[in-house]
């Protein structure tokens, strides 16, 4: 399936709406806000505030209740002096309980009172609401919750991640097609999209193209259930993760029998960071052109993860899907996190490399 070979060309449609890039305060040792390529986002993602059962809101952003609240107040301020929007992470994995007693009908006006306050103390320009997983009993309060917002501060950016979608069960329902009135951006969160699980073979974590039964997930068929179920094309984003998946022996590459393989590392373990300075060599790479991803493999275990195949994203599968979003009149992309893309012994003008590929792939 791997092989050389370019990432494509032809025409490309014009620029996207948005890059929104999470910026996570546990992540605050790995990214100097002074650091951050501001050219490659229109949008920061400043995570994280959850809510409490009662509709109140812990604003430790994953630091502390005294060294969280002025980090986030320093990346609003320097958003907005680079002329971004701050947007305030709400929620993440690990939160439903705290959204669904918060958004219930007992809570939830002063949960909205208590977001509004939240929005006029540190300046954000909106809401990102991560609630993870939305299951079917919980529509109806997150609809709620969503309307409320947008009624109480109608200039306000409300954005909303979903999940990725198994191309094997493609239907995602009509209920995100009917909030698509209520937000501004729609971010599918793909990434992550691949493991050693019943039925699948071995695949990338982020694959543009490519799905199949056997790997069956991909950019391009989760980006087509949202929009079968009713989402518009503007208001739909894309997810690039700045990190990868490490896959145990004896899988190398994509397409091959997982065989007692496991992901052994991916999400902070696995930053474009680590792999940059821990794996990756030109010899270990493969460009698969069916995906239109890279991966490295190697033929025995390697670096700290002791990983013989790697999934992960560079600048030419970034380069691949700004094409993919522009020509198919998407709204833009989401990144999880620009913390881990920061190579801090670069020269000055080239230690986010990534940053300045979604510049120049989405925004140019």
């Amino acid at each position: 399936m791997g092989g050389a070979g370019g990432d494509g060309g032809g025409q490309v449609g014009p620029a996207a709406g948005w890059v929104s890039g999470y910026y996570v305060g546990y992540q605050q040792a790995l990214y100097p806000p002074s650091e951050i390529e501001w050219a490659g986002l229109t949008h920061l993602m400043i995570g994280r505030v959850t809510p409490n059962p009662d509709g109140t809101l812990n604003t430790t952003f994953d630091i502390s209740p005294t060294g969280g609240p002025p980090l986030a107040r320093t990346l609003v301020q320097l958003a907005h002096e680079n002329g971004k929007k701050a947007v305030v992470m709400l929620g993440g994995a690990g939160e439903h309980a705290g959204w669904v007693s918060a958004a219930s009908a007992s809570n939830r006006a002063v949960f909205v009172q208590n977001l509004l306050q939240l929005r006029a103390d540190y300046g954000f320009d909106g809401f990102d609401l991560d609630w993870e997983p939305i299951e079917i009993a919980d529509q109806p309060n997150f609809s709620a919750l969503a309307e409320a917002l947008r009624t109480a501060a109608p200039d306000a950016i409300l954005t909303l991640p979903v999940g990725w979608v198994n191309a094997n069960s493609p239907e995602v329902g009509s209920f995100y097609g009917e909030m698509a009135k209520l937000f501004d951006q729609i971010n599918v969160m793909s990434y992550s999209m691949a493991g050693a699980w019943d039925g699948w073979q071995s695949w990338h974590s982020s694959a543009l193209t490519g799905h199949s039964v056997s790997m069956p997930s991909s950019v391009e068929s989760s980006v087509q259930a949202y929009l079968d179920a009713g989402v518009p094309a503007a208001k739909l984003g894309v997810g690039i993760g700045f990190y990868g998946s490490c896959w145990s022996p004896p899988v190398r590459g994509p397409g091959g029998a997982v065989a007692g393989s496991t992901v052994i590392a991916d999400d902070n373990v696995m930053s474009f960071t680590n792999i940059m300075n821990g794996y990756y060599s030109a010899e270990f790479r493969t460009w698969d052109t069916a995906a239109q991803v890279p991966y490295l493999s190697f033929p025995v275990p390697f670096g700290t993860s002791g990983c013989t195949f790697v999934s992960y994203e560079d600048e030419q599968s970034i380069r691949a899907k700004g094409r993919f979003v522009r020509n198919h009149g998407l709204g833009g992309a989401i990144v999880w996190t620009i913390n881990e893309g920061y190579l801090p012994d670069r020269p000055v003008g080239q230690r986010s490399p990534l940053l300045r590929a979604l510049h120049e792939a989405f925004l140019q």
